[in-house]
């Protein structure tokens, strides 16, 4: 009986596996099958169940396929979409990579042949030490180590010179972007990585100052080269750059005469402007190269009235090597050198024409990013949302950016002159009748000044105050420092937003010895110094010039005046090095707050917040400062403000200790931050302590920071007692 009930059981098992394959077997569809599905898998690759049996029942062709095996088809499909996405996109990275890996070998090289070239210097000089004759031995090494030459300018009066000079710029830009011409050193705090730009280095010893960048974009090359030569699209401190002559090179390039105008970045300082001869060529390996340098002459170039505001400085061999990657895009080395004539400008100023990393930053890094950007536009790979069209931003921003620097330079040519100054003045007044602002989009809201325009304008020098700092502390609190009380003519100028144009600039000097911090020392702004120019633009009516200017005048001397007390209050020097920062109004002395955190955790967790070592007298507070975790302290009301914050704390919400008291606790967490942070609240209280699981947070900048862990305790006074403030721990943060 068991026996036949076992063969009932594998008979009917049998059949039903039989079945199931019948219902799913394979299926092989005609050319006028796939099509069919092919149009409807366009329109919809999801079909419902109903949309197959709509399918089936208008195509007869698919009158002989049951629905499953339809759906069975539109998986695969799917899957085949999906898989060939998914292989061409690893097939792009994998590109990217073999010419990163290409563009880093190179690197490599030259590092080497860098390195060698400098053992046998060392060598040589060692040699030469032993010599008997010091001073020949002295002479003959110092001949030794010039590795690169001094190129003087040449005459370009002469036509039939213009193409040696080329190739001459060619060869010297070649082995500038590629050899061993400039010892290179890697740009601070731009290491190259898989995410990162590029590859960037600056100039540690050679004549002016020199930039260099590497990196792959994917873009052809002759795009790339179109946008870099259209100079004033993507260097903001380009006024205008002009071709004057242009003609083929005879071997399949071309050469031209530039006249280039930058701005000044300050209203200390003259602009400065560059004649020189640019040289476009193919190499042999396929390469496209942009070399550029300039040509002999203060003279040289447009009129001498055109060019009478201007300081000519000189572009030492420089351009852009673009090579074709297989499989599209294209390898780029940039190379910005250049001698901006530091002696005309005052000696505070001068680290701004003298600094390698200043020309990184405007000229070379911002090509690079700009092409970059470029071409993930193009691609695809950035998607703008709620209609933002980046080619309109970028236009509106360069507006803005020309209108200010416009302004702090005054050119003649653009109508603006100087109105009633001795050289003595702090504030200048410049006047631009030229100008007319009555015409309006709104005509109810349209102003007519007959007038002109008047720009109040100024530069000072800032001490230890980071400029982000400044500018982000005056972007956010602008009634501290741009409230006063001004006449009613002043009130109109200033309220009517279309016609009143104010600016700052905060520039950073890099003044000083230089301060390389080791493990557990404390960051430092000694020596820091910085340019502040406001430039601030009013329109007016003929019969009340004066009276404008006056109150220009004064206005930017009270602007000016707040801005030092700002500078004062935020800056990071604090009470001294030894003793730590000063805390926000309110709060008590910072080293007896130091003692209540570290005694308070030991207190509740049973376990040290610093060492042992670090807790006795002044040092607790150095120490907390220096912490490696981001430690914070709230108070105890119904908004919760931060009051206190440690260097790590600072860095994590991107904020400084005079702002820290506007940032609420709420605001730092995202929402399931303030879920865990709610549900623990009772048991925060109860027991002293509680430990938050890993989150996000949120810094005043709006960018996310992860964190491992947060721990959350009570910070008792002296009584322990009396419940002064929360604390809080934030473990092994970074930012997303």
């Amino acid at each position: 009986m068991a026996m036949a009930v076992a063969q009932h059981r594998e008979s009917s098992s049998g059949s039903s596996i039989n079945k199931h394959l019948d219902a799913g077997k394979y299926v092989r569809y005609t050319a006028e099958q796939v099509e069919a599905l092919e149009r409807v898998y366009a329109e919809c690759p999801k079909p419902s169940s109903l949309r197959r049996q709509q399918l089936i029942r208008e195509c007869p062709i698919l009158s002989n396929i049951e629905p499953k095996q339809i759906k069975v088809w539109f998986q695969n499909r799917r899957c085949r979409e999906k898989q060939r996405k998914e292989a061409s996109r690893l097939q792009t990275v994998n590109r990217k990579l073999t010419a990163m890996n290409k563009l880093l070998m190179e690197e490599n090289d030259r590092l080497q042949k860098q390195v060698s070239q400098l053992v046998c210097e060392n060598g040589y000089m060692r040699q030469q030490l032993h010599t008997v004759n010091a001073s020949a031995a002295t002479d003959a090494s110092c001949d030794s180590v010039v590795t690169t030459p001094q190129h003087s300018l040449r005459d370009a009066n002469n036509p039939a010179g213009l193409l040696s000079i080329a190739e001459e710029t060619l060869a010297e830009f070649l082995s500038k972007a590629t050899g061993t011409a400039v010892d290179w050193v890697q740009m601070p705090g731009m290491k190259p990585g898989p995410d990162s730009v590029g590859i960037f280095a600056i100039s540690q010893s050679c004549s002016g100052v020199a930039a260099r960048a590497c990196g792959l974009v994917s873009l052809e090359p002759t795009k790339i080269a179109e946008i870099l030569k259209d100079r004033p699209s993507w260097f903001r401190d380009c006024r205008n750059l002009e071709v004057f002559t242009m003609f083929p090179a005879g071997n399949g390039g071309t050469i031209e005469l530039v006249y280039t105008q930058t701005y000044a970045p300050t209203t200390l300082a003259p602009a400065r402007d560059f004649w020189t001869l640019r040289y476009t060529t193919t190499l042999e390996n396929g390469s496209l190269v942009v070399c550029e340098r300039s040509l002999s002459g203060s003279g040289a170039g447009p009129s001498a009235a055109a060019a009478a505001q201007f300081v000519r400085a000189e572009m030492l061999p420089s351009g852009y090597l673009i090579r074709p990657c297989e499989g599209g895009g294209s390898i780029i080395h940039i190379v910005d050198h250049m001698n901006l004539e530091a002696w005309s400008v005052p000696e505070v100023l001068r680290p701004l024409y003298e600094s390698s990393k200043v020309i990184a930053q405007k000229m070379t890094i911002a090509a690079l990013r700009y092409i970059r950007q470029i071409a993930q536009e193009t691609s695809g790979e950035v998607v703008y949302g709620l209609g933002r069209q980046p080619a309109v931003l970028r236009t509106f921003s360069q507006r803005l950016s020309r209108g200010f620097n416009d302004a702090i330079n005054g050119f003649n040519d653009d109508g603006w002159s100087i109105m009633n100054c001795d050289g003595a003045e702090d504030v200048i007044i410049a006047i631009n009748s030229s100008k007319n602002l009555s015409s309006s989009s709104n005509p109810a809201n349209a102003l007519s000044f007959l007038g002109g325009v008047l720009c109040a304008k100024a530069s000072m020098l800032l001490q230890n105050v980071p400029p982000a700092v400044l500018v982000r502390f005056l972007r956010e609190h602008r009634s501290e420092w741009a409230d006063f009380n001004v006449d009613a003519y002043s009130a109109a100028s200033l309220k009517a937003g279309t016609y009143s144009y104010p600016g700052m600039r905060p520039t950073s000097l890099e003044v000083g010895t230089a301060t390389n911090h080791a493990a557990g020392d404390a960051p430092s702004c000694q020596n820091s110094r910085s340019v502040l120019t406001i430039a601030l633009q009013f329109p007016f009516d003929s019969n009340l010039q004066d009276n404008v200017a006056a109150m220009a005048r004064q206005y930017v001397r009270s602007v000016i005046a707040s801005v030092q007390r700002v500078a004062m209050a935020i800056s990071p020097s604090g009470l001294s090095p030894t003793v730590g920062p000063k805390l926000s109004p309110g709060s008590p002395e910072a080293l007896t707050l130091a003692h209540w955190i570290c005694q308070s955790y030991s207190y509740h967790l049973g376990a040290e917040l610093l060492r042992a070592e670090s807790l006795g007298g002044d040092a607790v507070l150095k120490n907390l400062w220096q912490h490696q975790d981001a430690i914070l302290c709230c108070s105890l009301k119904s908004l919760p403000v931060f009051i206190f914050a440690n260097q790590a704390g600072l860095d994590m919400l991107e904020t400084t200790l005079v702002a820290l008291q506007d940032i609420t606790l709420d605001k730092i967490f995202d929402e399931s931050g303030r879920k865990a942070l709610c549900s623990d609240f009772a048991k925060l209280m109860q027991q002293g302590f509680a430990y938050l699981p890993a989150g996000i947070c949120m810094s005043t900048m709006g960018r996310n920071v992860s964190y491992e862990q947060a721990v959350a305790w009570k910070v008792l006074a002296a009584d322990e007692s009396t419940v002064h403030c929360l604390a809080f721990s934030f473990v092994n943060w970074s930012f997303v």
